[in-house]
């Protein structure tokens, strides 16, 4: 796996790749067909000491056969896509289904995630959710994919890249592909957590030479990032309902799921509608609790600079619930270093898709501005 390190050429791809508002790869819409042929896998793992019952959602192309299913810990499930897929996939905690898939109760059959009363979901699930996006037959060629807390956060989750017998999705490094995003405190390992030192010395497809770059916090501010008023059940405190200011010696529980600003209030400032389009919509109290524990993924809804990933199409995905370690820093720490990693042993002309053997979509580098970089960079590896 050979490497080379840009600076030269990041200083104008960087310029080129403003990132291009409203471009978030869930907006671009494929048809959603029944019955089509599917052959990208995509891999359910669950890590959760608890079991969880998945959820997928299909909003083009032709979804899996299972659009929701239990799944114990420490168990895969295996699922099919089309290469032009599109949804997402989150996690649904506690619930209470009976042995032929049924809830009968008067309330939700899940505290969270819930999409309904039956295993099998028949819509979105209920906020707040993290989730796992993909656009699987994006611009350019390229499949798009992202952790979101758009919806808010119930579970830690990340995304691990399958190479599908792909040589040029496999020279990818790991360590520029496999977003984490662990925001519960019963999930973290801590501020040092580095899993190349012992044990299998492996974590998340990546190893010593390949290293994932690590979120280092402590573990009080994994416990207490989600704002007061967006926890979903915030614990009882002394004083008959008067809080204290600040709360940070209020226990709260090891689990403890975070409506985003939007899902709770639906006011347009938070939820980038109305007047708040792509030119005046900012992060909001919500997004910037979310990015610090969690930069990898989108926190707002024009989140795209710091959030999305890119490989080229037809490789598939490994969505991991509770992975363990700790929230990754990869596309922080590309923009940080301005430098794009490739792979490859080829040389690549003038109009050669600079991102066909392996560019990770880094610093919001928009689709628009994907072409115009494609037509300007010759690279020599």
């Amino acid at each position: 796996m050979a490497h080379c390190f840009l600076a030269a050429t990041v200083g104008v791809m960087l310029f080129l790749a403003e990132p291009i508002h409203g471009e978030h790869h869930m907006k671009w819409k494929v048809e959603k067909r029944q019955g089509g042929s599917t052959s990208v896998p995509l891999l359910i793992t669950n890590n959760c000491a608890e079991t969880i019952y998945p959820g997928i959602l299909t909003q083009g192309g032709t979804g899996p056969a299972d659009s929701g299913f239990k799944l114990s810990p420490g168990a895969n499930h295996s699922l099919t896509v089309s290469t032009d897929w599109q949804g997402r996939v989150w996690g649904r905690t506690n619930c209470s289904f009976d042995d032929s898939g049924h809830f009968s109760g008067s309330s939700r059959a899940c505290t969270t995630g819930d999409c309904g009363p039956v295993v099998a979901c028949t819509g979105t699930g209920e906020l707040p959710a993290t989730l796992a996006e993909f656009t699987l037959s994006g611009a350019n060629g390229q499949s798009y994919y992202d952790l979101s807390m758009v919806d808010g956060y119930n579970l830690p989750m990340a995304i691990k890249l399958i190479a599908h017998s792909m040589s040029n999705v496999d020279d990818i490094p790991p360590n520029q592909s496999n977003p984490s995003c662990v925001a519960s405190v019963g999930n973290y390992a801590g501020p040092s957590f580095n899993p190349y030192t012992s044990g299998s010395k492996t974590f998340l497809g990546t190893n010593a030479s390949f290293q994932l770059p690590f979120l280092s916090t402590s573990s009080d501010k994994i416990s207490n990032w989600c704002p007061w008023d967006l926890q979903v059940s915030p614990p009882t405190s002394p004083g008959d309902g008067v809080y204290p200011y600040p709360d940070g010696d209020v226990q709260r529980p090891a689990f403890d799921p975070c409506f985003s600003a939007c899902a709770k209030y639906n006011e347009p400032a938070y939820c980038c509608t109305g007047k708040y389009g792509p030119s005046k919509c900012q992060a909001n109290y919500f997004s910037k609790a979310a990015k610090a524990v969690c930069p990898d993924a989108y926190s707002f809804a024009y989140d795209d600079a710091d959030s999305t990933f890119a490989v080229p199409k037809g490789a598939g995905f490994n969505v991991v619930l509770c992975p363990g370690g700790a929230s990754t820093t990869i596309l922080a720490n590309a923009r940080n270093s301005s430098q794009l990693q490739h792979s490859g042993t080829h040389a690549m002309g003038v109009s050669y898709n600079a991102f066909a053997k392996g560019w990770a979509l880094t610093d919001g580098m928009a689709m628009k501005a994907v072409l115009a970089v494609t037509l300007l960079v010759v690279l020599m590896t």
